[in-house]
């Protein structure tokens, strides 16, 4: 397995894989020995023997052909070498330190950080990045860097910390949490329902003008519906189609077909009476908008509150649309 090192120069990492054959071990003790002036005392800093101590710092003098300490019965002092290898060492020491701090702080102290996010173009436009003004303000030292992709985004490659996804996940390499579930209506304008009329069963879209949304793989999307029990999937006659959800929403709003469509994306028109929408009784039910991260356990603290947040502020919106829809 090998790690991927941002901006780590090829020389750097040469050297460090090179360095390997060091004593770590042996550093650590010589620098507790430093610290402390006894072995003794290092070795109870650490939890381990005197003996180990000694046996690890000598062991690193050899690979450093260098006497790093003058010893006697009652004193333990640093020569001119160990003095400069200490000087070399204690930056580093002091980063390591301040390292484990900052990750200390970042699973256990308030939330700060950055946080980066993946939605689906129309789920982070219309639900997700309006909730983020608020977040923002609550927890005011987390940066977000929300990335909308119609496309299933990859937790190690694109470095991802939490990814809404729509529909019926199939990874089960990820925590998927099922914020709500996800309606598929049909609908139509008025206009269009006062020159057409609306189908009455799946069998009649046929006889309709449709309009159809293509994928980010190029095809064109299935209608889904749920007929007598069982799954059904059909892409009915279209006279136009566009690889944009909300493009897709605005023809069938002149009046021009009718669309299957995302709840969120048209429960506000259903509602204003702008959109009316038919087969209820033929809607899937089995898809939903879920949240997704990599693990349950060492969750930085800003991930935490970021899952805390958008499980209930996205359970308390409106996104459904249930009642009042034609036959």
């Amino acid at each position: 397995m090998s790690l991927n090192l941002p901006d780590k120069p090829q020389h750097e990492a040469d050297a460090l894989a090179s360095s390997f054959t060091a004593s770590y071990a042996g550093v650590v003790a010589f620098i507790a020995v430093a610290a402390e002036g006894s072995f003794a005392r290092a070795a109870d800093r650490l939890g381990v023997g005197r003996s180990a101590v000694s046996r690890s710092v000598q062991k690193l003098e050899a690979q450093l052909d260098a006497r790093l300490f003058q010893r006697t019965t009652r004193n333990t002092s640093l020569t001119r070498e160990g003095e400069l290898f200490f000087r070399n060492c204690h930056p580093g020491v002091q980063r390591i330190v301040q390292a484990l701090e900052e990750m200390r702080e970042l699973r256990e102290g308030p939330p700060k950080g950055q946080l980066r996010i993946s939605a689906t173009v129309g789920f982070g436009r219309r639900v997700i990045a309006p909730l983020l003004a608020d977040f923002r303000a609550r927890y005011p030292e987390i940066a977000i860097d929300l990335v909308l992709d119609d496309r299933l985004a990859d937790f190690t490659s694109d470095r991802v910390d939490v990814a809404f996804r729509d529909g019926q996940l199939e990874d089960s390499q990820v925590i998927a949490k099922r914020l709500v579930p996800m309606q598929l209506l049909v609908c139509a304008a008025p206009s269009y329902v006062q020159a057409h009329g609306l189908p009455q069963n799946v069998g009649e879209l046929d006889a309709h003008a449709c309009i159809h949304y293509r994928t980010v793989a190029g095809r064109i999307a299935d209608w889904e519906f749920k007929v007598e029990g069982q799954k059904r999937r059909l892409v009915p006659p279209s006279r136009s189609s566009f690889n944009d959800l909300d493009l897709v929403l605005e023809s069938v709003l002149r009046g021009e077909g009718l669309a299957q469509l995302p709840g969120y994306m048209v429960s506000d028109y259903l509602r204003e009476g702008r959109l009316v929408a038919c087969l209820a009784q033929y809607a899937p039910d089995d898809r939903g908008h879920y949240l997704c991260y990599l693990s349950r356990q060492q969750l930085p603290t800003r991930v935490r509150v970021f899952i805390d947040y958008m499980t209930e502020a996205v359970r308390g919106l409106e996104l459904m649309h249930v009642n009042g829809l034609a036959a």
